[in-house]
């Protein structure tokens, strides 16, 4: 009975013993809390904890305006593509014309915004691979609001048709999101090129002509009888009815002589 007693006391304790050899290795393989233990455990999903920097606060307040941060934060939680952002910093914003930015209406923000947005994760190299038309969010599937891109040396040029610039250093460079801050507001052509003319106003309809009577073509050669007026024609023949009639009576009292000297003589 003793025996078996001892026999559950070491069972006991070599249990013990194993559970906490196993929480000690537990506790060494745990990796220390701290800042880039947390970013390294956790991909960049939140827009705004990627523009924390005071340098894109103008940038974060357009985003919250448009609501455009929601957006993309949903589709960096449930893409396979990942985002990139050429951010404005709050420099690039001063150097905007005064008035231009609230000039927009808030649809033609909203595309502002979104044309600062491609519709997938590019590394730096990646973007230098790039040469010619690049889609934005603003684009659709395949529609206008799109940059020209072509590598500059160890840099990335990006034109808009309207302004151009380079990339600055990635304050995000973990996919699903780089960000890379640019010193210009990136503008796109088709809010900020010039407007074509307005087209001029369609001419008058001309005025209905007049229908004229054809005249007869001549025969060449061959002279045509000219035109009685209607009143000539109709004084003609009255003057030659009148002449008539005075002929008719004069034959008639000339045989009224005639006959009166051959009565005479008879009798």
């Amino acid at each position: 009975m003793a025996a078996a007693s001892a026999r559950l006391a070491i069972l006991l304790a070599l249990l013990a013993a194993s559970s906490a050899l196993a929480a000690a290795q537990k506790a060494k393989a745990k990796p220390a809390p701290g800042p880039a233990g947390a970013a390294d455990a956790a991909p960049p999903t939140d827009v705004n904890k990627a523009l924390k920097d005071d340098q894109f606060s103008e940038f974060k307040q357009l985003l919250h305006d448009t609501r455009v941060d929601t957006q993309i934060n949903a589709q960096l939680t449930d893409s396979y593509n990942g985002l990139t952002i050429f951010a404005p910093t709050n420099a690039a914003f001063d150097k905007m014309k005064a008035g231009v930015l609230n000039g927009l209406s808030p649809q033609d923000q909203i595309q502002l915004v979104l044309y600062c947005v491609l519709p997938r994760f590019y590394s730096l190299s990646m973007l230098g691979t790039l040469d010619g038309k690049v889609n934005t969010q603003g684009s659709g599937h395949d529609g206008p609001y799109r940059y020209d891109i072509k590598r500059a040396g160890n840099n990335v040029n990006v034109s808009t048709g309207v302004n151009s610039m380079l990339l600055g250093s990635p304050v995000s460079k973990d996919f699903p999101l780089a960000v890379y801050p640019v010193d210009k507001v990136p503008l796109p052509y088709e809010l900020f090129g010039p407007k074509p003319p307005t087209p001029a106003p369609a001419p008058a309809p001309a005025p209905a002509k007049s229908k004229t009577k054809k005249k007869h073509k001549k025969s060449a050669g061959i002279a045509e009888p000219p035109v009685a007026d209607d009143s000539t024609a109709s004084d003609g023949a009255d003057k030659k009815s009148a002449a008539a009639g005075l002929v008719g009576t004069r034959w008639v009292a000339a045989l009224g002589v005639v006959g009166a000297a051959v009565l005479g003589g008879l009798f």
